[in-house]
């Protein structure tokens, strides 16, 4: 950083990375390597940022010319590129989930609490600018106690075919949940400011995964293979959280399921609700009133187009690398708070009843003993 500009490596350099490559240059960072096993990708990358190119991570985190490294790898890689560059002292922006499991996530955990550089986790959804005026009122008191939350974000029509890695249990961990349903779930504590989570329950299922009908028509679908193996990952999840305050979350993810898509977010609260989708610019706020007569007030507010949840999740990056400290928001802690819910989550599916998280928890302990 001699010339005060961030040295950015970014590991994964499929569409994600590419994203947040373009991104952090507009801000003032400098692209200056990137790592990836497949050589058109890197060809490609070193076309359009002028970066140097590796076929792995090892020698990228070790490149002086980094300050950072963005991982944007499938889920079961995060970790020992996480770790390794951690250890090599360099700022790390993982893309969510934070790991493929929760042993995984809270290894990478046990390393970041220790190492000089900070490390933040890729929930972009919370700087859309939808979700930046739901705070605003929040803060100001408009909601009154929030009570409730629905976080849905569900496709009619969207399996990745197997023969992808969102379908290999090995390198995803998960399915659906840990995919798409983790932005709405991450969405929901980041709502309710994080409170303690009690109780946990939930379902996932595995309906269409060998059914080519129901792939993804706009993209995914190119991926299909017909040889593939079934995948074993789940495709559609509902679940309900409890919190020590008496809030409850309800949760709907789906990469298929025939009911009507849609990634609604919705909040009560004991003064006025909100609903607005998930990443988008607009927010209704819900009230009613007395004043003449009884009545609803709906209140609709337009966000500014422009402000682009990953750009600001990398602007902030960009701010705690710079300033040195941890951030205050996308914090390591908080996508490990995510990531026990989603354990707990898939143990409650398995047992057939509701867990707490200190129960799901110690199962990874016993399993890791059983190692």
């Amino acid at each position: 950083m001699s010339d005060g500009s961030v040295g950015i490596g970014v590991v994964g350099l499929g569409g994600m990375g590419t994203l947040h490559a373009r991104r952090l240059q507009e801000l003032g960072a400098d692209v200056v390597a990137g790592a990836d096993l497949v050589e058109t990708q890197r060809r490609r990358f070193a076309d359009e940022f002028g970066a140097t190119v590796y076929e792995t991570h090892d020698e990228l985190v070790v490149d002086e010319a980094v300050d950072a490294v963005v991982v944007t790898t499938p889920n079961r890689f995060h970790e020992p590129i996480a770790v390794a560059a951690l250890e090599a002292g360099r700022d790390v922006l993982v893309e969510k989930p934070l790991a493929h499991s929760l042993e995984s996530a809270e290894r990478i955990a046990a390393v970041a609490r220790e190492a000089e550089g900070v490390c933040m986790v890729g929930f972009h959804n919370r700087h859309a600018a939808s979700m930046r005026m739901f705070e605003e009122h929040r803060a100001r008191g408009r909601f009154g106690d929030l009570t409730h939350v629905e976080a849905n974000y569900v496709r009619r029509r969207g399996v990745p075919g197997p023969g992808s890695w969102f379908t290999d249990p090995e390198l995803a961990g998960g399915g659906a949940l840990l995919d798409i349903g983790v932005h709405a779930l991450d969405l929901a504590l980041y709502a309710l400011e994080f409170p303690e989570i009690t109780e946990v329950s939930g379902v996932t299922r595995t309906t269409f995964g060998d059914r080519p009908d129901y792939a993804d028509p706009e993209g995914f679908g190119d991926n299909w293979d017909a040889e593939a193996e079934t995948y074993e990952v789940d495709d559609s999840v509902s679940a309900f959280l409890r919190t020590a305050e008496g809030q409850t979350i309800s949760l709907e993810a789906a990469w298929a399921t025939n009911r009507e898509e849609g990634m609604d977010f919705r909040v009560r609260g004991t003064d006025a609700g909100a609903q607005f989708d998930i990443g988008d610019t607009d927010v209704t706020i819900l009230e009613a009133g007395t004043a003449g007569c009884d009545h609803y007030a709906d209140v609709e507010l337009s966000g500014d187009p422009s402000l682009t949840g990953y750009s600001t999740q990398d602007q902030r990056f960009l701010e705690a690398i710079t300033a040195g400290a941890e951030p205050e928001t996308n914090t390591l802690e908080q996508a490990l708070t995510v990531q026990r819910v989603i354990h707990a989550i898939y143990r409650s599916s398995e047992s057939g009843r509701s867990v707490s998280l200190e129960e799901a928890d110690l199962a990874v302990g016993q399993r890791a003993q059983l190692n």
